[in-house]
């Protein structure tokens, strides 16, 4: 069994990622949380928890780890700094430190328009902070994959998807859908060391990602 460490998942999108990994079979997941209010949750999945704060030390949240997903944001809510702060600069400081423990893959949850945040003026500030964070992961060394959804909605997962380098679409995904491809993109070849964007479509998960 693989230990994973799930970073963001007591929100929505990470939530569903680790009852994914926890139903999986090959996977441990380990839920990173910033404080303990947050544990009870885990506990009743009977998940473990790593307490864990992107803006401060991370050396010991990633001991024994094999493999990171990367679903932590600032949220809607917080201004410029703090995005700078999380999804930045917390993500650049996990990079470091997934390189420096050795971890065999890490999965970032970007969002379309990262490749291009100028273009975005309302969303700029967010986009150009994914954009350095994937930046970052890119030229780490480690092997990554990168996946960029459309607009997240709520709703049960369809299951089908539409994928690839750059859609030149605004689409929209469901959160569960995001989640089930950030976990089958941790152990795929196809998409090692790629960057795609994805939507809603008309492809099972598995043929979209088999055709990138």
């Amino acid at each position: 069994m693989e230990k994973v460490l799930v970073v963001g998942a007591n929100g929505l999108t990470g939530t569903e990622i680790i009852k994914i990994l926890k139903n999986h079979g090959q996977y441990d997941p380990i839920a990173m949380i910033r404080d303990e209010s947050q544990q009870s949750k885990f506990d009743e999945m009977g998940i473990e928890t790593r307490t864990g704060d992107l803006e401060k030390d991370l050396s010991e949240v990633v001991e024994g780890v094999n493999k990171i997903i990367f679903a932590a944001g600032s949220g809607s809510k917080t201004g410029p700094d703090k995005t700078v702060a999380v999804d930045q600069e917390g993500a650049k400081k996990l990079i470091d430190e997934a390189k420096s423990h050795d971890i065999k893959k890490f999965v970032m949850l970007s969002s379309m328009g990262a490749d291009e945040p100028e273009s975005h003026e309302k969303l700029k500030h967010y986009l150009e902070a994914k954009h350095n964070a994937d930046e970052h992961l890119i030229n780490s060394g480690l092997n990554y994959t990168i996946v960029r959804p459309g607009r997240l909605i709520n709703g049960e997962h369809q299951g089908h998807i539409h994928a690839g380098e750059k859609l030149h679409e605004q689409g929209q995904i469901t959160r569960e859908d995001v989640a089930q491809v950030l976990v089958a993109v941790l152990d795929h070849s196809q998409v090692r060391n790629r960057t795609f964007e994805i939507v809603n479509g008309d492809k099972s998960i598995e043929e979209a990602l088999a055709e990138l």
